[in-house]
């Protein structure tokens, strides 16, 4: 299976995220509802390390590679914790699109962080994403 089967079953789960938060989120702090999706997460996680017998790799990560897998945990334990309050507080149809927005913000940092090449159909494409995130999170 190719990266693209991947992502698109990335993008389904993630929008069944949304969804599923939004209910969830109802009657509880979004605090609180991140930090139990966090320990779902954790033993779901865990689980398929150990399920796939992974675990005896953990001391062949580099202090450099460690460094990085935290700094983008706590990227992500921030994401979620906003994203949470952003969905508890207004439509999930205007929160995801604009929370998508990250495409783009990830397209500008590879370009800086990582050289990867951008080319004209790139920016065409972001710029259609962001236009099309502020259009739909205006909608009323």
């Amino acid at each position: 299976m190719t990266w693209i089967f991947y992502a698109f079953l990335s993008a389904i789960f993630a929008a069944a995220t949304a969804i599923l938060a939004k209910i969830g989120i109802k009657d509880i702090n979004s605090d609180l509802a991140t930090a139990i999706r966090t320990v779902v997460i954790l033993f779901f996680a865990w689980g398929i390390v150990l399920y796939k017998g992974l675990g005896k790799q953990i001391h062949l990560i580099s202090k450099f590679s460690l460094l990085f897998l935290i700094l983008s945990g706590v990227a992500t334990g921030l994401s979620w914790l906003f994203y949470f309050k952003a969905l508890q507080i207004g439509d999930a149809s205007k929160v995801a699109p604009i929370d998508k927005l990250s495409l783009v913000f990830t397209i500008i940092l590879a370009a800086i962080i990582l050289k990867e090449k951008i080319n004209f159909a790139i920016v065409f494409g972001a710029v259609l994403m962001s236009t099309g995130a502020i259009i739909i999170s205006m909608a009323k």
